[in-house]
């Protein structure tokens, strides 16, 4: 449902998110470097702390249910953009991104991405508005997506330049270096522009791609806009530090795609039962409602969410350790136990990474492998 939350509140959280973002932008732009692990965590725990103090606010001015409700939309948002990383990752190396500017790529990456996922959240609200049975498609897509994720979530797919990509390759004069965090340089006498303008799309508009998976997932938890955005940024905010925390760790959470297909299948069920209980479509129950058809209440949400992202972290950590334990006995190193870094990733394909008008390589991709869609 829709929360008559206060405007102003609306408004004036909506303007500190904004220049909380932009002030952001500029200290990154300032002053671009490799973040230590210390500085990272700091980082990590502000953005977390912020939003549990957010939806504690949306509490007290709203009440319980949006509170309830933006807290189950963060954590599905935020445990999806946790998956996002393993193709950030990819997309770095591939495009051989220099370290001291990864966190420059990400912030943008991540602007452009919110601003993007904006639009989509509107239309998505504006359709549900009029068409509440796009809750049978949405749930549906959930359902499947969860199968698919339980079925290959091990397999990981190349990474594929999207057509936004591949367009702005042919439209604009590209250069093959970079030069330093500018978006334009001169080669050979020609001013062209560097490989951070297609980095910053790339990681952009792959994010987006990613939103095909969590923006339905999150209207199937609320279908108030403002939540629903919300959510979104403050899932995104803590992203760029995420991925400097986390590094090599990314392999070892090799349960993610289970705990993450258990969410999405639970919401998707969820979306299903809602429809049903709101039925208009004529063929079924004559276009009647179907009030013995019961509905998910948050708190329910909030458990299921809570638990298969407890359960299948402390899985994962055990099965690596497990699996690093009886390498080191045999002297072999298992797959996903000692997985490179974000840093490390970079530094290997610098070497022998191509011109940037040119072809990269395929890499592996995540669980989701959203971007090869």
């Amino acid at each position: 449902m829709v929360h008559e939350l206060p405007v102003w509140f609306e408004w004036a959280s909506l303007s500190a998110l904004a220049v909380l973002l932009l002030v952001d932008l500029f200290v990154v732009g300032r002053r671009p470097h490799v973040p230590s692990m210390r500085e990272s965590a700091l980082w990590v725990g502000f953005y977390v702390a912020l939003a549990l103090v957010f939806g504690a606010v949306v509490g007290a001015v709203g009440g319980a249910a949006p509170a309830g409700e933006f807290y189950a939309g963060w954590l599905t948002e935020y445990s999806l953009s946790v998956d996002n990383l393993f193709v950030f990752v990819i997309i770095m190396a591939r495009f051989a991104v220099p370290r001291e500017q990864q966190q420059r790529v990400l912030m943008v990456g991540i602007i452009v991405a919110l601003v993007l996922r904006g639009a989509f959240i509107l239309a998505g609200a504006a359709i549900i508005s009029q068409f509440v049975w796009v809750f049978y498609l949405f749930g549906a897509f959930l359902v499947y997506t969860a199968i698919k994720l339980v079925a290959g979530g091990d397999e990981p797919e190349e990474y594929h330049e999207n057509r936004a990509v591949r367009a702005l390759r042919r439209v604009l004069p590209l250069g093959t270096r970079y030069d330093g965090g500018r978006l334009r340089t001169v080669e050979d006498g020609k001013r062209v522009f560097t490989p951070l303008v297609v980095v910053f799309l790339a990681i952009g508009s792959t994010d987006l791609l990613f939103a095909f998976d969590s923006i339905p997932a999150i209207f199937g938890l609320t279908q108030d806009p403002f939540i629903v955005f919300t959510t979104n940024v403050f899932a995104l905010m803590g992203l760029r530090q995420l991925y400097f925390l986390l590094g090599g760790l990314l392999e070892r959470l090799v349960y993610l795609p289970i705990g993450l297909a258990v969410i999405l299948g639970f919401i998707g069920v969820k979306l299903i039962l809602e429809a049903l209980h709101e039925n208009t479509l004529p063929f079924i129950n004559g276009g009647e409602h179907l009030e013995a058809v019961p509905t998910v209440p948050i708190w329910l949400s909030l458990v299921v969410i809570v638990g298969a992202l407890a359960v299948t972290t402390v899985a994962s950590l055990l099965r690596t350790r497990a699996l690093h334990a009886q390498g080191a006995s045999s002297g072999v190193v298992e797959p996903g136990t000692a997985a490179p870094s974000a840093e490390d990733a970079t530094e290997t394909v610098t070497d022998e990474a191509p011109a940037a008008g040119e072809t990269p390589p395929r890499g592996g991709a995540g669980p989701r492998g959203s971007a090869a869609r």
